[in-house]
């Protein structure tokens, strides 16, 4: 039998109390900011002028945002606030037979300081209380797999580019 249950607490992560906000088009910069920090390390090893990486980025900032609309029509873009400052952004999907984090991005200076382990928490929290499978997605290599792992989620499946990972209070076999 899994060990089915939250984590035990909540890191005492930063400054100030996090908490999220609707996200709204006034954030479009903001997210695009938010974007293009998580892509920095690999633009830089491309050689490309800042110019050349805005405009791949805003392409790709584009659709993304349009693809995340098309597969998940319901999902709640949320602002992160530490102290009531964006830091980041969360995206998260729930209908009745699922709850999937689609997306979870900070600001680098705002990296490893608990804060995606207090938000993944509190979802895991959510899922297990409504018995809704909670889903991801995350790329190859990206060192979120380490949290997502010690926060309790196993692959389900690996045969792509991304890991498919789900809670194991509710985890299927790996295919």
């Amino acid at each position: 039998m899994s060990d089915t249950s939250p984590p035990a607490q909540e890191p005492d992560v930063c400054s100030g109390a996090v908490s999220t906000r609707p996200a709204s088009t006034s954030d479009r910069d903001f997210l695009f900011e938010l974007y293009a920090s998580t892509r920095r390390e690999e633009m830089e090893s491309w050689g490309w002028t800042a110019e050349q990486q805005t405009a791949f980025l805003r392409g790709q900032f584009d659709a993304r945002h349009a693809c995340y609309a098309a597969s998940y029509p319901t999902a709640q873009e949320s602002i992160l606030l530490d102290a009531g400052v964006p830091v980041g952004s969360i995206t998260v999907a729930s209908s009745p037979g699922e709850i999937r984090l689609v997306d979870i991005a900070l600001l680098p200076e705002h990296r490893n300081r608990g804060i995606g382990t207090l938000l993944v928490s509190r979802l895991i929290r959510e899922a297990l209380s409504s018995k809704a499978p909670l889903r991801l997605s995350v790329l190859r290599g990206n060192p979120a797999f380490r949290l997502y792992e010690r926060l309790g989620f196993v692959a389900t499946t690996t045969e792509s580019m991304y890991i498919e990972m789900e809670h194991k209070g509710h985890a299927r076999e790996p295919q």
